[in-house]
């Protein structure tokens, strides 16, 4: 539930991506503070490897963190498995 969650805020956020004015300021504020946390070390990341230039550009850590939290899921998943069996 939490994970999806998760998923949920992260793909809200890359939507509103797309408009210039996000449509309710304080709806994207709260979105903003939830994944943000979340988002920045995958940013930090991408940006030794892939260095901001003038002008627009695609940010890839959304579909980082997706994954990356895919996978976490996965190892409790896997975890708590193996504790209680």
């Amino acid at each position: 539930m939490f994970f999806q969650f998760l998923y949920f805020m992260i793909t809200i956020r890359i939507i509103l991506s797309f408009f210039p004015n996000p449509i309710n300021s304080n709806i994207y504020r709260v979105i903003y503070q939830i994944t943000e946390p979340i988002l920045f070390p995958f940013r930090s990341f991408l940006e030794k490897f892939i260095p901001r230039g003038p002008g627009y550009y695609l940010d890839f850590s959304p579909i980082l963190a997706l994954l990356f939290l895919d996978v976490l899921r996965g190892i409790i998943i896997r975890l708590l498995l193996a504790i209680l069996w």
